[in-house]
């Protein structure tokens, strides 16, 4: 993984925690498990790090709602 992929990876943990009011660590548990990162952040990151961080969260929320994990 790249240097700019694992920092686009924290900003977005950061992100997600604070719309969601959760702690970034609880929100990494969630991606973690879910396989958000690995299936997603990461493999996508070419894509995903030119749009706007609101529209990348709402795609998180997508992909774990998808996958019936609540935040």
């Amino acid at each position: 993984m790249s240097k700019d992929c694992f920092e686009f990876i924290i900003y977005m943990l950061h992100a997600c925690a604070e719309k969601w009011s959760l702690f970034p660590s609880a929100v990494y548990k969630k991606l973690k498990e879910s396989g958000c990162i690995d299936q997603l952040l990461i493999p996508y990151y070419d894509a995903l790090h030119t749009q706007g961080t609101g529209y990348i969260v709402g795609d998180i929320e997508d992909y774990l709602s998808a996958r019936g994990i609540a935040v």
